[in-house]
C-alpha cells in the first residue's frame, strides 16, 4: 500500500470518529459523544500502525507519552467544563488550549 493510501485511510478513520462524536453531541447525547471521542480506537490504530512501521521501541515510547500527556488533557477538559458557562466558548477554548500548551511545555522540560 502506498504512503498516500495509508494517510487517506488515517484521515477517513479520524474524520469518521470526529463526525460521529459531533453528531451525537449536537443531538444532546453528550455521553455518547464523549464515549466516541475517548474510545481507544484512534490510539489503538496508532499503536498498530507504529508497531507495524517501526516495531516495539517506538510503540512503547508512544504509550509512555500518552500517559505523560494525560494531565494536560484533563486540565484542558476541566477548563472547558467550568469555563464555558462562565466565560463563553471562545474565551474558554483559548484558555484551555493555552493551559494545555503550557503544561505540555513544562512536561517536555521535565522529561528532558
Amino acid at each position: 500500500m502506498s504512503e498516500w493510501a495509508k494517510y487517506v485511510i488515517y484521515f477517513v478513520l479520524g474524520g469518521s470518529l470526529v463526525s460521529i462524536s459531533t453528531y451525537f453531541g449536537s443531538h444532546g447525547k453528550g455521553f455518547l459523544a464523549a464515549l466516541v471521542s475517548t474510545l481507544p480506537v484512534i490510539s489503538g490504530v496508532t499503536f498498530t500502525l507504529i508497531f507495524l512501521s517501526a516495531g516495539t521501541g517506538p510503540t512503547v515510547s508512544f504509550a509512555k507519552n500518552l500517559i505523560w500527556l494525560s494531565p494536560p488533557w484533563f486540565a484542558y477538559v476541566f477548563t472547558m467544563m467550568f469555563g464555558v458557562p462562565r466565560f463563553g466558548f471562545a474565551i474558554s477554548f483559548a484558555m484551555a488550549m493555552t493551559l494545555f500548551a503550557v503544561l505540555v511545555s513544562i512536561i517536555r522540560v521535565i522529561l528532558r
